[in-house]
């Protein structure tokens, strides 16, 4: 019984790092978008610009992102960015726009 509950104890802390580890869309939008979307279109917030790109869907945008699109390089020219950094940056961004 006892080794039972240390591994229940062992999957929860677990689960709670994880919950730590998740991206946080706006962090990632300061450091690695905010240089070019608080002055070049999309502009952060702006909701008629964004209004198109929302309804592709986020699947879209991040992979527009992940492709790269017009100016913007792949991986808005930071290699070292997950999917997972790119997603919540693009859902914090279509959040700003609604």
């Amino acid at each position: 019984m006892k080794l039972a509950l240390v591994g229940i104890a062992t999957l929860v802390a677990s689960f709670a790092a994880g919950q730590a580890a998740a991206a946080d869309g706006k962090k990632v939008y300061t450091e690695n978008c905010a240089i070019c979307h608080n002055s070049l279109t999309p502009k952060l917030g702006d909701k008629t610009a964004w209004g198109p790109r929302v309804k592709q869907g986020t699947a879209a945008l991040v992979a527009a992102v992940v492709k790269g699109k017009g100016a913007m390089p792949p991986r808005a020219g930071k290699a070292a960015l997950v999917d997972e950094d790119i997603k919540a940056a693009v859902e914090y961004m279509v959040g700003q726009a609604k």
